[in-house]
């Protein structure tokens, strides 16, 4: 375990020794009720796929069953004795007892806001044990606060055999079949109608699956830049100058339409010429259940090339550290959206374990973006007049923030003005997104056929 996960469990600990258990237990009170979910519910993203369970409501932020909720994430339950009870999830074994408000983990006591109870012959703990303790052992379990949502990343949870239990099989990509059934709701396929617009929505009868895919999947389309952000100034085309701004949406319409015509649902970061801030849109693509992000740009050339004007050709990046030069002055020119952001500061900035949260779930999709970026960059080389200049990888901050495969796409040169007069074509523009589309329904296509290969 690092020295900086110990000293995390440590300080939750420090409370725990006698004389200390008022004060360790009464100060989180007020946080636990702040994030315990409307309802007393919350959604848990499992093993075998998505599941809401129901709290035990109680002073102190509610309690949790937890043999369900253990064996939802794909770990155990056990009891070691009259009271106790071993919960071992991806190599961490906690251990709670009935009536103490503590959870035992290699000689450290965690305290918990409130004591494990037992209601009807099963194990109950507060909700503060899987929202704030569990997560900050980096096993891939997060508690996603603005969704009320336990989320397993599989990918990053340690490879141990996980131990499900009756009725849970790992991979299964319907949601269980609990034997609570007075505690468990299924979850429903689509999104509430909270989360997606009615301009969002695809009507009922169009909502069967894409070709050689087993459910909907949803594409998070970005258009860069946008209101006081025109991108980069682009090149002047019969008289008038074509911005960046304008050619991502003219872009991200047509490739939305392109993909619902293939089966595939799209959410739009933004319709209009308007600002949608840099690290908002990777978070509006978490709120609305993206399975991919595609930003689109256009790209402008270097001031130090020689003969800039005449550079062309489009590339597809995902996020991981700059390996060249131009890679990171392409994801600077990117970044620099956020001069023209309000100057209010996140609070979640500054905090590590939110930095350590969001590292683990983009590493999470490392690959499967290297992945998708091939595929696009494959697709567009058929139909872009330009050459083909790439799979590349930079920082940009745009896709930081989504939790899922995310690309940014440089469809072409805006500072070469035979490039700009192709992108802002109607022709242009239609083969571009016809491309785009059919490279997205292929990854999505080999996507499901891996993981089917691989669960079984």
């Amino acid at each position: 375990m690092s020295a900086i996960l110990l000293a995390v469990l440590v300080g939750l600990g420090a409370g725990a020794g006698a004389g200390a258990s008022a004060s360790a237990t009464a100060a989180p009170r007020a946080d636990a009720r702040a994030l315990t979910p409307p309802g007393y519910v919350i959604r848990v993203k499992g093993v075998a796929g998505d599941t809401v369970i129901q709290l035990l409501p109680t002073e102190s932020g509610g309690m949790v069953r937890a043999e369900l909720l253990t064996r939802l994430l794909g770990g155990s339950c056990d009891s070691v004795g009259v009271g106790r009870w071993r919960l071992a999830l991806y190599g961490t074994t906690l251990e709670i007892q009935e009536g103490v408000p503590f959870a035992g983990y290699g000689g450290f006591a965690l305290p918990l806001i409130e004591a494990t109870r037992v209601v009807d012959g099963a194990p109950h703990v507060t909700l503060q044990l899987f929202s704030e303790i569990i997560p900050r052992f980096g096993i891939g379990i997060l508690w996603d606060r603005s969704r009320s949502e336990v989320r397993l990343f599989q990918a990053i949870a340690r490879r141990a055999t996980p131990t499900p239990g009756p009725g849970v099989s790992p991979g299964t990509p319907t949601t269980p079949a609990v034997t609570a059934a007075a505690t468990v709701a299924r979850t429903p396929e689509a999104p509430p109608a909270t989360v997606r617009t009615a301009a969002e929505s695809t009507p009922p009868a169009a909502r069967r699956p894409a070709s050689g895919l087993s459910r909907r999947f949803t594409v998070v389309v970005d258009a860069g830049h946008g209101g006081v952000d025109p991108g980069n100034p682009g090149s002047i085309v019969n008289g008038r100058r074509v911005r960046e701004a304008e050619l991502t949406l003219a872009f991200a319409k047509q490739f939305e339409k392109e993909l619902k015509l293939r089966g595939i649902d799209v959410f739009m970061t933004r319709r209009t010429d308007t600002l949608i801030a840099r690290d908002d849109r990777g978070r509006i693509a978490n709120a609305n259940r993206g399975d991919l992000f595609i930003s689109i740009h256009t790209n402008a050339a270097n001031p130090a090339w020689r003969n800039g004007s005449s550079v062309r050709g489009f590339e597809t990046y995902f996020l991981s550290t700059a390996r060249t030069e131009d890679e990171a002055r392409v994801a600077a020119m990117e970044n620099d959206v956020v001069r023209f952001e309000n100057s209010s500061v996140d609070a979640q900035r500054g905090d590590p374990l939110s930095f350590i949260i969001a590292d683990m779930a983009q590493n999470e999709h490392l690959r499967e973006s290297s992945d998708l970026a091939a595929t696009i960059q494959q697709g567009l080389a058929g139909t872009h007049p330009g050459p083909n200049r790439g799979v590349k990888q930079a920082g940009f901050a745009v896709l930081a923030t989504a939790h899922m495969p995310a690309v940014l796409i440089e469809i072409g040169f805006g500072s070469n003005r035979e490039e700009t007069a192709w992108m802002a074509s109607a022709k242009g523009q239609q083969d571009t997104a016809r491309a785009l589309a059919e490279a997205t329904l292929e990854y999505l296509q080999h996507f499901e056929r891996r993981t089917r290969t691989s669960q079984r």
